[in-house]
This record gives structure tokens, C-alpha cells and sequence, in this order.
């Protein structure tokens, strides 16, 4: 099963999407310029062979719902998110909020 919702975070309105998988859940919240994302992400394949698109990522392990991804420091982050700022050790939050906030500029 799929399931996409809007949430708030701080009065701005980003996308939460969780898809059930055998033993596991995906989860990931986006923008529209980066997204943080459990533990599944490939952040050597964003870095690494990704790296001319210039994603806008961090990862969050050991969590299982969207509320602890918002609140989850993130492990690590693209290349690009460190440019913009955002931070392994970050609350996922608050590099959504980097990701609002500074879109613009990208």
C-alpha cells in the first residue's frame, strides 16, 4: 500500500509518503527542492553517480513512522544539502525547513 499525505511543518506544507513493503516501510517527506528519506537511501548512488543532478537529500535511520522522521537527526546528507546548509545531525525538520525556506535560491 501507498500513502500520500500533506503535513505541516512550521506552516509550510510538505508531502509525507509511506509504502508498505514486506517486513519494512519506506518512508520519505519531500518539497519541492530535497527530501529526507529512511533509511533506504542510497546516498553513495545521490553523491556518486547522481551527483550532476544536484539532489537535495539526508537520510534518517532506525525510524518507522513519519513523526520520528521529522524529528530523527538525519545520518547523512548529499553533497548538495551541504551547500544549502543542511547537516548530518540535523533534525529532519529542520533540514525540511532549509529546503522551504532557501528553495528560492536554489
Amino acid at each position: 500500500m501507498i500513502m500520500m499525505k500533506p503535513i505541516e511543518v512550521e506552516g509550510h506544507q510538505v508531502i509525507s509518503i509511506e509504502v508498505a513493503l514486506p517486513k519494512t516501510t519506506l518512508l520519505a517527506i519531500t518539497t519541492d527542492h530535497g527530501y529526507i528519506m529512511c533509511g533506504a537511501l542510497d546516498m553513495r548512488l545521490l553523491n556518486e553517480k547522481l551527483h550532476d543532478r544536484r539532489i537535495v537529500a539526508g537520510r534518517a535511520t532506525g525510524v518507522r513512522t513519519v513523526e520520528q522522521l521529522l524529528d530523527a537527526p538525519l545520518d547523512m546528507v548529499t553533497l548538495e544539502a551541504v551547500l544549502r546548509g543542511i547537516r548530518p545531525g540535523m533534525k529532519g525538520s529542520d533540514a525540511l525547513l532549509k529546503m522551504v525556506n532557501e528553495g528560492r535560491s536554489f
